[in-house]
């Protein structure tokens, strides 16, 4: 009986849909509690991981393990010889994982058949940065940025760059095979 009669008191909106019509009321506290908690640790969360994260103890460990990854890779021993990048691009292994890498990050400037386009063709006699195998490998790694050509050391490290470049020599027939084999 209390609740009938305290509906009798409360305000009516002004408008009906349906034929129902709503009452005034606050939200209740408990409601607005949890809605106001919530907005409270977005903020929180959002400023500790996008903010702070970068001085926990775990990120900074991953920080230093990715520098000397980085550093082993470029600094990782001596870069191959030309007779060495020959002997891998005649090792079928090596020339189809060398593929799958330039189709994956050279395809886009090199085309698919290596014929050229935005960069170098790499099938004919024309080497701008020299045609040896170290020469190609040189040029993969450090770039040369006046004509385009990314820094790829870096980013695929030397394994990598090795099999791309065997891939390179084995489609290329005009690369000779080195002296020194």
């Amino acid at each position: 009986m209390k609740d009938a009669q305290q509906h009798d008191t409360d305000e009516l909106r002004h408008h009906i849909y349906d034929g129902i019509q709503e009452y005034d009321k606050r939200m209740p506290n408990w409601w607005l509690f949890t809605l106001y908690g919530a907005m409270v640790f977005a903020v929180i969360y959002w400023a500790y991981y996008h903010w702070a994260a970068h001085m926990t103890p775990g990120y900074v460990r991953v920080e230093k393990q990715i520098e000397e990854f980085q550093k082993s890779a470029l600094a990782g021993g001596a870069a191959p010889t030309d007779a060495q990048l020959w002997k891998m691009s005649r090792d079928p292994a090596v020339v189809e994982s060398g593929q799958k890498i330039y189709m994956a990050n050279c395809v886009a400037c090199h085309g698919q058949n290596l014929e050229g386009g935005i960069g170098q063709n790499l099938t004919d006699t024309t080497w701008v940065h020299g045609g040896t195998p170290t020469d190609i490998y040189n040029t993969i790694t450090k770039g040369v940025l006046d004509k385009g050509m990314p820094v790829w050391g870096p980013v695929l490290g030397a394994g990598r760059i090795s099999d791309v470049v065997a891939f390179v020599i084995s489609k290329n027939p005009t690369i000779q095979q080195p002296p020194e084999m």
